[in-house]
This record gives C-alpha cells, structure tokens and sequence, in this order.
C-alpha cells in the first residue's frame, strides 16, 4: 500500500519483477490507457465506487484501477494487482499505519527535527521513539479504559490514545 508520492514507471516495474502485489493511490493527472485518471473518473458521485470494466495501463504496467469520491470532493484513485472488492479493506488498514508515523513525526515525538545522519545512531534513535511511543500507547489503552478521551462535537476523540498516555507519562514524570 502506498500514497501518491510513490509513483512511476520504474517503481511499479519493481514490483511486478518481486510480485509484490499493490495498491497504490495514484494522483488524479495520472494517465491511464491514454487518458487522465480525472476524464475517466470525473462524474464519480461522493460515496460511489466505480473501476475501470478492463484492467489498464498504468506507469507501465496493466493494473486495476479504482475509484471513489470523498466526503471532501477529493477523487481518490487507486491502482491495484488486487481484487476489486479486497482494495477497499485492505487500503483502510493504511490509515492504522499512517497514524502510527503521525504520533511518530509531527504530532508526536517530532523525528524530523532529529540531526542524527549516521546509520547506527539513526538506528537506536527509532529504536528509542518506537518503545517510547509503544509505552504511551500502553498507558493511553489503559487510561482510556479508566477515564474515555471526551469525544468532540465533530465525532473524533479529542486528543489519540498515544497522546493521552503521553500527556499521563508527561504528567507523571513532572
């Protein structure tokens, strides 16, 4: 599974040649079959799923492609060695993984900012951020149990369990 910025010819020849089997977000100015993946997908309606009837293709390779439209407007385009009705499921256990290097980067433990170049020490640092995070998300499971995060109006929790154990820990140490 990937995002848009893995994408190219050379990439998806990779891995057909390893059998890698994908499904890969492609952008909406993606050719397919000679036409852009926006002229074949445009009128798809908010909600709707449509693939294409035969398998095209794309950066070099004949894939499946799919498409739906979000609840922003948002085209989302995927091309896939998968079956059409397995890319729906399999694509959503993305998002488990996007947030994890969220709370890892930005959100969270701000691994960008680090300095470190050097292999080994780059190495302990993740080794580090990744039991770090692994003990915040203990603790935020089992402090949710205890005291649930307050739900905002929008539906989503106010703050994710890694930063609820987080701010428990942050708390505790101080």
């Amino acid at each position: 599974m990937a995002d848009r910025e893995f994408v190219g010819k050379q990439w998806f020849t990779f891995l057909r040649k390893r059998k890698i089997r994908r499904v890969i977000r492609i952008r909406a100015d993606s050719v397919v079959d000679e036409l852009r993946v926006d002229q074949w997908f445009g009128d798809v309606q908010i909600g709707k799923k449509r693939c294409l009837f035969e398998k095209g293709w794309v950066y070099g390779c004949v894939m499946q492609v799919v498409a739906t439209r979000a609840a922003d407007g948002d085209l989302i385009v995927r091309a896939t060695d998968l079956k059409m009705w397995d890319i729906w499921a399999v694509y959503r256990l993305r998002w488990s993984i996007e947030c994890t290097f969220s709370s890892m980067k930005s959100r969270g433990f701000d691994l960008e900012r680090s300095a470190v170049t050097h292999a080994d020490r780059l190495e302990r640092l993740f080794g580090l951020v990744t039991l770090a995070w692994v003990c915040c998300l203990r603790v935020g499971v089992w402090m949710n149990a205890s005291k649930p995060i307050p739900v905002k109006a929008h539906g989503r929790r106010a703050v994710s369990v890694v930063q609820y154990g987080w701010q428990y820990l942050a708390r505790a140490l101080r």
